[in-house]
C-alpha cells in the first residue's frame, strides 16, 4: 500500500500577553536583531507584509534599501525601502529571514498615544497558525499542522492573497451579500467603500451621516459614520453596527472585489485560531461578545503631539464645534481627569449624551468648555 504522510498534530511554539488600545486593536512585544529594546508592533490580518516605522529604524541606526515596491493604505500610496533578513524574537521564539518593508507610522503612535514600532501581517500569519484569545489577551504562536478546534465555534474560509478576506451578510435599507477585508489592525466596526454604498443602495438616500476623520497608514482620511441594521459573520449576528463610509481614491478595498473591510471592533469578539496556510479561520464567541458598540459623536478627533494631547479636525455643525472647540487646542483636562491619558480621554468622549467639561489651552490661554455628547444613532 502507499504510504500516508500526515503532518504531525500543531503544537505551541510560545505564548504572548498583549495590549488592546481603542477599537481593539492589538499590540504585541518583539525585538529584533540584536538590539535590547522591546519594540511595539500593530499585529494586522490587513498588512500584506511586515513593517518598522521609520523612526525606530533610524533610532536602531539601520540603513533601508530603496526599491519599486509600492504600498497602498487608506491615506495614500508610496514607495517603501526594505530592511532584509532581519530576525524578530518573541519569548522562546526566533522568527529569521523576515523582509520589513519601513514606513512612517508617526499617525498611528499620535492616534493611540503609545509609541508604534511596526506592523506584523503576512510575513508571521503565512508561517504560523496564531490563536488568539481576547479573554486572557494573550495570543499563541503554533506550528503548521492539523488543529483540534473547541467546541461551540464556527470555521470561516477566507479568501487569502496576501490579505484575508471574508463574506459578509450587510442590512440596512438593502440586504447585501458582500466580500470584506478581514481586518484586526482597524480599530473599527465596518468601513465601506463610498462606491459600494452608492452601487449596492445599501443605505436609504435620506440617511445622514456626520462626518468624522480617521487615520490609517498614509494619513488621515475623511470619513463619515453611521449605524447600520444588522451585520451578519457566520451564523452571528451583529445589530445597529458602527459603519465608516469613505471615499477610496486608491482603491485600497479592491472595489467591486470587496466592498470594504470589517474591523476589530466586531473581530475582537471572538477567540480565533486563524490558520492562513489552511485558509481556515475558526472563531468562538467570548466574554465581549454582547459588549455594546460606541455610538458617541462628539465631532472631534485627539492626538499626543510632542507629548501633549490635541485637538485634530472638528466636524461642522458637530457638538464639539457648537461648543467652540477648534482644531489644535491642546486638552488639558476631562471631567477633573488631569491623568494626561490618551486612552482614558478618549474613552470619557465615548459615553452617548454625557456632559463632558474639558479645560483647554489656547494661545497660552486656559479656556473651560463644556458640551454634551451626541449619538450616530439618531436618525
Amino acid at each position: 500500500g502507499q504510504e500516508q504522510f500526515v503532518d504531525p498534530p500543531s503544537k505551541v511554539l510560545t505564548t504572548i500577553p498583549f495590549i488592546q488600545l481603542t477599537g481593539g486593536i492589538v499590540i504585541i512585544s518583539a525585538k529584533l536583531n540584536d538590539f535590547p529594546d522591546t519594540l511595539n508592533f500593530v499585529l494586522d490580518s490587513g498588512s500584506s507584509g511586515i513593517s518598522l516605522d521609520s523612526a525606530t529604524a533610524a533610532y536602531l541606526n539601520l540603513k533601508p534599501v530603496p526599491s519599486d515596491r509600492t504600498i497602498k493604505g487608506v491615506g495614500g500610496v508610496k514607495k517603501v525601502p526594505f530592511l532584509y533578513n532581519q530576525e524578530l524574537h518573541f519569548p522562546g521564539l526566533t522568527v529569521d529571514s523576515l523582509n520589513f518593508h519601513v514606513n512612517d507610522y508617526s499617525v498611528l503612535t499620535s492616534v493611540y498615544g503609545e509609541q508604534i514600532d511596526g506592523i506584523i501581517g503576512y510575513s508571521l500569519f503565512s508561517r504560523y497558525i496564531f490563536r488568539l484569545d481576547y479573554d486572557s489577551q494573550r495570543i499563541s504562536i503554533c506550528t503548521i499542522g492539523p488543529v483540534r478546534c473547541p467546541k461551540g465555534g464556527f470555521l470561516l474560509h477566507p479568501m487569502i492573497s496576501t490579505l484575508a478576506s471574508t463574506d459578509v451578510r450587510v442590512t440596512d435599507a438593502r440586504r447585501i451579500d458582500g466580500r470584506f477585508l478581514y481586518d484586526i489592525g482597524a480599530g473599527v466596526c465596518m468601513m465601506f467603500n463610498q462606491d459600494f454604498v452608492q452601487d449596492s443602495q445599501l443605505l436609504k438616500k435620506t440617511r445622514r451621516l456626520r462626518a468624522k476623520q480617521g487615520e490609517g497608514v498614509g494619513g488621515k482620511i475623511d470619513m463619515r459614520v453611521t449605524v447600520i441594521k444588522e451585520v451578519k459573520l457566520g451564523p452571528y449576528r451583529f445589530h445597529s453596527v458602527p459603519a465608516f463610509v469613505f471615499d477610496d481614491e486608491n482603491n485600497v478595498t479592491s472595489y467591486p472585489d470587496m466592498g470594504g473591510l470589517i474591523g476589530n471592533d466586531i473581530l475582537r469578539r471572538f477567540n480565533a485560531i486563524i490558520n492562513y496556510r489552511k485558509r481556515e479561520f475558526y472563531l468562538v464567541p467570548n466574554s465581549h461578545f454582547n459588549e455594546p458598540f460606541d455610538y458617541s459623536y462628539s465631532g472631534i478627533e485627539l492626538y499626543l503631539i510632542d507629548g501633549e494631547i490635541v485637538i485634530g479636525d472638528v466636524a461642522e455643525k458637530s457638538p464639539a464645534e457648537r461648543a467652540g472647540l477648534k482644531e489644535g487646542d491642546v486638552v488639558v483636562a476631562i471631567n477633573n481627569n488631569f491623568s494626561q491619558s490618551l486612552n482614558q480621554y478618549k474613552i470619557a468622549l465615548q459615553v452617548v449624551n454625557s456632559h463632558l467639561r474639558m479645560i483647554v489651552r489656547r494661545n497660552n490661554q486656559l479656556k473651560e468648555i463644556e458640551f454634551k455628547t451626541g449619538s450616530i444613532r439618531q436618525r
